[in-house]
């Protein structure tokens, strides 16, 4: 089993910055693929960023340049800077990581960029 614990999340200003970070733990296979995702009520979840356990990383396009995904294997942790916070930021964000055709997901934390 795998369990999957976010924090970091918070009230920020617009053009703030946060760090979310994502902790794993259980049964962690030495290559797998983690996310970082995030909704809003009402919407679809959405994909932030992913990363492998290579290091190869994919941010979504409304993140470019603002967001950085980035992982430490031997703490099984994974991070998600976010600088130039904007309201349409505001979200849950969840963390994913996906093993041996199998997806976990932590229960999220949440980020609210407001004034």
């Amino acid at each position: 089993q795998v369990q999957l614990v976010e924090s970091g999340g918070g009230l920020v200003q617009p053009g703030g910055s946060l760090r979310l970070s994502c902790a794993a733990s259980g049964s962690i296979a030495s290559v797998n693929s983690m996310g970082w995702y995030r909704q809003v009520p009402g919407k679809e979840r959405e994909m932030v960023a992913r990363i492998t356990s290579g290091m190869t990383t994919n941010h979504v396009d409304s993140v470019q340049g603002r967001f950085t995904i980035s992982r430490d294997n031997a703490k099984n942790t994974m991070y998600l800077q976010m600088n130039s916070l904007k309201p349409e930021d505001t979200a849950v964000y969840c963390c994913n990581l996906a093993q041996w055709g199998r997806n976990y997901w932590g229960k999220g934390t949440l980020v609210t960029v407001s004034s």
